[in-house]
């Protein structure tokens, strides 16, 4: 017989059975992987223990390099030092290279008589100064970074001035290159106050007084604070050449925080709808923008409340009908709420007056101003700057006085900021913001695990 013909009818059988008897084909498959199964559990014993195998030390010694030949090898590698500091008002040619580990009376020369030079110790103070020196102390770089001297790009840009020594001549030259942004990732516990806190952290003091304004309305910053509250932050940290900037202009924003005030948690991002303006929101989509600010001042010390005081002057007790801040004269004051100015001038005992309308129900009162800002029937939006703080009319010392009226009469303006309506994510973006809300509690859950580590980089 054609064994190919044998081997086709063969096949054509099989295919026959396993149509036909489709459980049989599994049970013989199972039964031979049980027999491989009981053939490897048989064979694997027999796998010499490890405990028995023979067993060898080897020792091999490492020669070292004679101690001189190193000595001589590090002798001749060119050692340099790099240090970092701020300039100074007080700071001249010399004082400032001493300070920065660099002895070269013809670096100091340089730097007084180089027109480029020169700018490193001209106009303000706080220039970020590195320099790279020599083993013996001559000046190998010097690179300044501080805020554009063009005001179109102050809040972007930053001043790089370079000096350098060429074939034993310095040279300078000055350029001005873009910031950076960085985010960044902080954490830190309430020991004694916010502000020393965040110092701790080493959170910028911009992006401090930005957390504190983002939870204004939910925490008074003032008297609500307890020892062992938590936060944590994501916020844009601007760089020049990677070095984060120790001025203002131009400091980045507050991405997200999370602020835990005895125990209850506040949280807040920063989020930008087509079309409109950023602002914060918390992890439920409403606002942290309020109808009516917190407070009038960014930030300052509340040195009497809403509620009965012995009056400084009068030397009496008496209902104390609003709230004072107490801050140096100068400080901008702004207003809580849009409205129409329906009073600025001098008013008896309040000195220096603005009275703004909000509504038919509703107006503010700012006093004892050194300066005010706008005049009367000026229309003014929420935060605009329309004074500064002084100490005009009865007051013993530089501070606010602020008064939240409701149809004429004072109440209490942290509840009526607390109290105030919020705006909500619209709906078309409300998918958007979720998933963004979501990147942003991911990395604030990162953030609490990092206290203690200043301010690391995302």
């Amino acid at each position: 017989m054609d064994p190919l013909r044998t081997l086709a009818r063969a096949g054509t059988a099989v295919q026959d059975f396993s149509r036909h008897h489709p459980r049989g084909i599994a049970a013989a498959v199972v039964t031979f992987l049980a027999g491989l199964s009981a053939t490897a559990f048989g064979i694997a014993p027999l796998a010499p223990d490890a405990s028995d195998l023979p067993q060898r030390i080897i020792t091999e010694a490492v020669v070292h390099e004679p101690v001189a030949a190193q000595l001589e090898a590090l002798a001749e590698h060119a050692l340099e030092l790099s240090r970092n500091d701020l300039t100074r008002g007080s700071d001249t040619a010399d004082t400032l290279l001493k300070r920065l580990g660099v002895n070269d009376a013809a670096a100091a020369a340089f730097l007084r008589r180089d027109p480029t030079a020169r700018r490193l110790l001209e106009g303000r103070a706080g220039k970020m100064v590195q320099v790279v020196a020599a083993a013996d102390g001559s000046l190998v770089s010097l690179v300044a970074r501080y805020p554009a001297e063009t005001t179109d790009k102050t809040a972007s840009h930053f001043t790089r001035l370079s000096i350098t020594r060429e074939g034993g001549t310095l040279r300078s030259q000055v350029a001005v290159a873009p910031l950076q942004s960085q985010v960044r990732l902080a954490s830190g516990t309430i020991r004694t106050s916010f502000f020393a806190s965040s110092d701790e952290a080493r959170i910028p003091d911009a992006i401090a007084a930005q957390m504190a304004e983002m939870f204004a309305a939910d925490i008074d910053f003032h008297r609500e604070l307890r020892k062992g509250d938590t936060f944590s932050i994501v916020y844009e940290a601007l760089t020049a050449d990677g070095e984060p900037i120790t001025w203002n202009q131009g400091t980045g924003k507050v991405l997200a925080a999370e602020f835990v005030n005895a125990g209850k948690a506040y949280q807040s991002v920063w989020y930008r709808e087509a079309g409109g303006r950023g602002a914060y929101f918390g992890f439920d989509g409403q606002s942290k923008r309020r109808s009516f600010l917190a407070s009038p001042m960014e930030f300052s010390r509340i040195t009497s409340g809403f509620a009965m005081r012995f009056h400084p002057i009068q030397r009496s007790w008496r209902a104390h009908r609003g709230v004072d801040y107490g801050a140096p004269t100068g400080t901008a004051v702004r207003s809580v709420a849009d409205g129409v100015v329906t009073f600025s001038g001098v008013q008896n005992g309040y000195g220096n007056v603005i009275e703004i309308r909000h509504n038919n129900e509703r107006s503010t009162l700012y006093a004892h101003l050194s300066r005010i800002g706008v005049r009367k029937g000026e229309r003014v939006s929420q935060g605009d700057t329309i004074g500064a703080v002084g100490a005009t009319g009865w007051a013993t010392g530089p501070h606010l006085h602020f008064e939240f009226k409701v149809n004429g009469q004072q109440q209490d303006p942290l509840s009526i900021a607390k109290g105030s309506e919020a705006v909500t994510i619209s709906s078309a973006q409300r998918a958007d913001f979720t998933a963004r809300a979501l990147t942003y509690k991911a990395q604030l859950a990162l953030a609490e695990t990092l206290e203690g580590a200043h301010g690391v980089d995302d």
